[in-house]
């Protein structure tokens, strides 16, 4: 299992303004060979922020979700603009979403989504020290800002309107090491 297989052939199958799918065409190391589709890799990174208002409120945001057509509760996140590192992505789209700019960021992890056909990486970033700022996004509608306590995470993720599981995934690792700090 330690040797990746071979990328024998790609081939674009169709492009839309977001999104391009390709045909990988693999052989494996015991000499089998399939294709298999996948998303394009898109070449930005994106950033999720874990804003803590203290050591037990988190910042989160409501949004429409296009894709599950509901309005969904999520955490400020976004793609990196030319240039950016991982700091700077955050902090500005922290500003944009929820109206807060962080002094402290601190790394988390790096996270796919679906690596079965999808190359697309999220670092995920804890965000402390807020301070108010905001600054425009490219949102079509103001976003509701919203609290909720860690100590009360399960009760947040048992609602309707949370499903995002690597909006889960970043509150739960949020929470484990805000703990672990604390000696908890």
């Amino acid at each position: 299992m330690e040797t990746k297989p071979e990328i024998l052939d790609t081939q674009l199958v169709t492009r839309s303004r977001l999104f391009g799918i390709e045909r990988v065409h693999l052989r494996f190391a015991n000499g089998e060979e399939r294709e298999f589709e996948r998303l394009r890799t898109p070449p930005i990174a994106g950033v999720m922020c874990v804003p803590m208002l203290d050591d037990d409120r988190v910042v989160l945001i409501r949004e429409y979700g296009a894709g599950v057509e509901e309005y969904q509760i999520t955490l400020p996140k976004g793609a990196y603009e030319h240039g950016e590192d991982w700091r700077e992505a955050a902090n500005r789209e922290l500003m944009e979403e929820a109206g807060y700019g962080a002094r402290e960021l601190t790394f988390l992890k790096q996270m796919t989504l679906s690596p079965g056909y999808m190359g697309h990486h999220i670092k995920v970033v804890l965000a402390r020290d807020l301070y108010e700022e905001s600054r425009p996004g490219d949102e079509p509608e103001p976003l509701e800002v919203l609290t909720w306590r860690l100590s009360e995470l399960d009760s947040l993720v048992q609602r309707q309107d949370m499903t995002e599981a690597r909006v889960i995934a970043a509150l739960y690792m949020a929470r484990d090491a805000l703990h672990k700090e604390r000696g908890a």
